[in-house]
């Protein structure tokens, strides 16, 4: 049975900026493309990239410079051009591992060793919030809704002041972690009375509705679930709307994913896989939308797990994933209509980006696409299993073994052979990784694109290397060149 297309609320793309941040031109061009392809709104995750000022300065990025306040406001301007509503993610509580890995910050961590989560008992650390809050909102004209993180707050209650308040009869974990939040959104409406603020579900998914509604954060707050598997429980999810609903929250977001969710060193999505998890949001959807309002669905992007992990797919690579979605949710099902709709908005000849080729030249319908095509042709290369374990070689094992090398002997002949299959499979590693760069640094500030080349391609090609350095020192003789045959 075929879904209802996804009802009015909004299609959000979250726009995640805390790793490879998009050039300014790139910019521009990708929030083009996200209108066009269905999106209405910019889930927009500044992280290190917003430019902070006064005491705050020293937040923003050192690895290329943070966004200024002129592309910010026109950043918001180009999207408004196309009908677009930009809504700014703020960390309030967990996540805030940009923050708080400065030494200034260290004093007001929850625990020494969480970089994520703010300890809720400092009121510097309330105050905090309340600056990064007032600087982002100030820098957004005419904002109507604020997103203000609070998911994954991990090892709350474990820091020495959290221990001493939990120390008191009857109060929990769960109400440590509301406290904290509501001080937050009342803070947030006392400056905004109109602002519609939005909050990461998961920190309430255990908690009772009695315990929801005896928070004071209903009506003040909109939950937005998020689940990002293809195998999403529909039953599960609408049980959880629900309890949301019963304990008198009105109005709830949903979160899907089109990248940055398969796992945490992904380079290149499977649109198949994001399109079942929108499927299943569908189902959601339909199973209480005659009951609950649902106000929209965020596409997450995730460009890096949290602030200190790698990043994982570029936004290029992963467009035809998003058209994929979006016109997933617009026909209700993944149709030969939908997938025709896609490959035509992008021309591209299939919607999986690992295959995708095109169908004619275009830059305009696929901005990166030439990045994302040289992509997907380095990272097939590094998943070549001779390559990535060069090492596990039998010739490598059997006459080049860590024994061999600490003794600086070896077998001339098969040496040769190993030398060479390294250096012939070094320089077309080497080939590819020149392209990539090329393309990358068109797009990505020139520190994203070294980061992205060290984090995914340095560990497959330093073996390789090490392999030739090793035998160039461990060669006992000189020997004529010549093809070594396994056949004895």
């Amino acid at each position: 049975m075929n879904n209802p297309p996804w009802p009015n609320g909004k299609k959000v793309v979250h726009l995640d900026l805390k790793g490879a941040p998009p050039k300014v031109e790139y910019l521009y061009q990708l929030i083009e493309c996200f209108s066009r392809l269905g999106a209405d709104s910019l889930l927009v995750e500044y992280e290190d990239m917003f430019p902070y000022e006064g005491a705050l300065k020293l937040l923003q990025a050192t690895a290329q410079p943070a966004y200024s306040r002129d592309l910010i406001l026109s950043m918001q301007k180009v999207a408004q051009s196309k009908g677009m509503e930009v809504i700014p993610l703020v960390q309030t509580f967990g996540h805030m591992e940009f923050v708080l890995k400065h030494r200034p910050m260290w004093s007001l961590r929850e625990v020494s060793n969480c970089v994520g989560t703010l300890n809720p008992h400092k009121e510097e650390g309330l105050k905090l919030v309340m600056e990064m809050l007032k600087q982002v909102v100030e820098l957004h004209p005419g904002l109507k809704t604020l997103h203000i993180g609070a998911d994954e707050v991990y090892m709350l209650g474990e820091g020495e002041m959290s221990k001493l308040w939990l120390a008191s009869p009857g109060r929990t974990v769960e109400q440590l972690f509301l406290t904290h939040v509501v001080s937050v959104v009342k803070y947030i409406k006392q400056a905004w009375p109109h602002m519609t603020i939005i909050m990461w579900d998961d920190m309430m998914r255990g908690m009772s509705h009695d315990t929801l509604k005896a928070s004071g954060i209903v009506g003040l707050v909109q939950p937005m679930l998020w689940d990002y598997t293809p195998n999403l429980d529909v039953e599960k999810t609408v049980s959880l709307l629900e309890k949301y609903y019963s304990a008198g929250m009105q109005d709830m977001w949903a979160a899907s994913s089109f990248k940055g969710s398969t796992s945490v060193h992904t380079n290149v999505p499977s649109t198949q896989r994001h399109v079942e998890n929108h499927l299943q949001w569908l189902k959601v959807a339909a199973s209480v939308s005659s009951v609950l309002n649902i106000r929209g669905i965020a596409m997450t992007g995730w460009q890096r797990y949290d602030h200190l992990s790698v990043l994982c797919e570029l936004m290029p690579v992963a467009l035809p994933s998003l058209a994929a979605c979006l016109q997933t949710l617009i026909h209700g099902q993944f149709s030969l209509e939908a997938q025709n709709q896609v490959t035509k908005m992008l021309g591209v000849s299939s919607v999986e980006a690992e295959s995708m080729g095109s169908t004619f030249d275009d830059a305009t319908l696929f901005p990166g696409r030439k990045l994302a095509e040289s992509i997907v042709e380095l990272d097939s290369l590094l998943c070549v299993e001779d390559i990535r374990s060069f090492e596990k070689n039998m010739y490598v094992r059997g006459w080049f073994s860590p024994y061999h090398r600490s003794r600086r002997m070896a077998n001339p002949l098969i040496t040769v052979q190993i030398q060479s299959q390294a250096s012939t499979y070094l320089a077309l590693l080497q080939q590819k990784i020149d392209v990539v760069r090329e393309e990358m640094i068109h797009l990505y500030p020139d520190s994203a694109a070294q980061e992205w080349i060290d984090e995914h391609v340095s560990p497959v090609i330093a073996p390789l290397q090490r392999i030739i350095d090793e035998i160039t020192e461990c060669t006992i003789e000189i020997v004529p060149e010549n093809n070594f045959s396994s056949q004895h």
